[in-house]
């Protein structure tokens, strides 16, 4: 089975980009089989959102990093399908919090087999993932445990909200890095570390990876609101329109000074006045204040990528974060 697409990289280097195209697809076919099971339903349940695609972006970062060790080692494979299951599992559990009708262009699974059907099945992808770990040592078991934690600490931050007293940007920040940088963090260590790479590398592309993470996410709520529909993949302004507070309107709501724009984005965005909230806040000082912060850390998983080793494969991570700032816009 072809692997799926991932992110465009300029890998120049042809082995890297064979070693990389014969992981993916390893992968995709441990992946499918991993949930497979005698009863057709759960399968199907299983499989539902594997199906619907994805960019596997997870993946592409452990078998990058396995190449600063051994990227034939055992491992690597199902370590990466252990980081795709759990970032499955939570799609699943984050559809019926966020009562999402769609996921990946397709129906979701909490729409199509129902709430209770599609918690059980993030559950059930979990536990797939524990029995593939339990055979790859208590390093990675323990890693795993420390990432679910702060997964599970973001996802109640943001439910819960900010607190008297917190800085919401800063409360943000922390709920993107935990909620989207530790499973990304994790995916670095994991192939540096069942790659056999020295262990500075495997902490340089662990904070690399994680910073990297939250800089895609900065970048997502960027193109909300400057982007076209072909670029972005959704309709501008669909966090507007939803009241989700990404970081340019947290940096308009956070200014002293009352405006039009800080009026508009107290609240959901109302159809008629969607245009005038995207033209004022394209030209507000707070999509460069969000620029700036996204480039911040870029620039910090570029100083840890820079010390690594001089292999094709810093070269593709490094193009990777220059790819981060370029789809922002």
């Amino acid at each position: 089975m072809a692997a799926p697409p991932v992110v465009d990289l300029p890998i120049v280097d042809e082995r890297l980009a064979q070693d990389l195209s014969t992981g993916m697809a390893s992968v995709e076919k441990l992946l499918r089989s991993s949930v497979e099971t005698e009863d057709a339903f759960v399968t199907e349940a299983s499989k539902h959102l594997i199906e619907a695609g994805g960019k596997r972006f997870r993946t592409l970062m452990v078998l990058l990093a396995a190449q600063f060790g051994d990227p034939s080692a055992p491992g690597v494979v199902p370590g990466a399908v252990v980081i795709e299951l759990t970032h499955l599992g939570s799609l699943y559990h984050d559809d019926v919090m966020d009562e999402a009708t769609v996921r990946r262009g397709s129906e979701s699974a909490n729409t199509r087999f129902g709430n209770t059907v599609a918690i059980l099945t993030g559950d059930y992808l979990f536990a797939q993932a524990s029995e593939i770990l339990a055979d790859l040592g208590p390093a990675l078991i323990r890693i795993q445990a420390q990432t679910f934690s702060r997964l599970v600490q973001g996802q109640i931050r943001e439910t819960i909200g900010v607190r008297p007293g917190e800085d919401a940007v800063s409360h943000y920040i922390n709920v993107l890095a935990d909620k989207t940088g530790s499973l990304i963090a994790a995916s670095g260590r994991f192939g540096a570390l069942l790659a056999g790479a020295p262990s500075d590398v495997e902490e340089r592309i662990s904070r690399a990876c994680e910073a990297i993470g939250v800089a895609w996410q900065l970048g997502d709520d960027l193109l909300d609101v400057a982007s076209s529909s072909s670029q972005s993949g959704k309709t501008p302004g669909t966090d507007l329109r939803e009241g989700i507070r990404t970081l340019p309107v947290l940096y308009v709501l956070r200014s002293s000074e009352p405006s039009r724009l800080k009026e508009l984005l107290s609240g959901p965005v109302a159809d008629e006045d969607l245009e005038e909230a995207l033209t004022l806040l394209r030209g507000s000082t707070a999509m460069a204040e969000a620029r700036a912060e996204l480039h911040a850390w870029v620039d910090r998983a570029r100083n840890d990528l820079s010390a690594l080793p001089d292999i094709p494969a810093r070269e593709a991570f490094l193009a990777l974060c220059d790819y981060v700032v370029e789809r922002s816009g």
